[in-house]
């Protein structure tokens, strides 16, 4: 219908279904963000990985090393190493509580599959973090 529009001031703004703030500290992080603090875990993950299978490459196991890096990081202090360095977090349901060890489970296994990740929402999070009810925000 004309006039149901809303004017520029009044137009969705990301993270606003959830309860977040638009920008600052809680605020949802941007995408390349996310993608660089994943990339960070990736290369920490494949150098641990390669000290056990010096001197040959790590192949997959560095696969090994990222899940259990994400996995472990996120049930202890919610937040991966990558996540740390860019001063990101991951919220739930829940904040004063720590993350359930199966979001934590499924949401690694479905950023494996990488297509979950790229599939956004309005606010911009992934089928992941939707399915397992969580958010990569702003830290700092």
């Amino acid at each position: 219908m004309v006039g149901d529009a809303q004017p520029p001031s009044q137009a969705r703004r990301r993270g606003a279904s959830l309860g977040l703030p638009a920008d600052g500290p809680g605020s949802l992080a941007p995408f390349g963000t996310r993608v660089l603090a994943f990339l960070v875990d990736a290369f920490l993950s494949a150098v641990v990985a390669g000290f056990f299978t010096a001197p040959d490459l790590p192949g997959n196991w560095s696969l090994l090393s990222l899940a259990v890096v994400y996995v472990v990081s996120l049930l202890a202090v919610g937040q991966t190493p990558g996540m740390r360095l860019l001063g990101l977090r991951l919220a739930h349901p829940r904040p004063a509580a720590r993350l359930a060890l199966w979001r934590a489970v499924v949401r690694t296994g479905l950023l494996f599959l990488l297509v979950p990740a790229l599939v956004v929402d309005a606010d911009g999070r992934g089928l992941h973090d939707r399915l397992t009810d969580t958010a990569v925000v702003r830290d700092r």
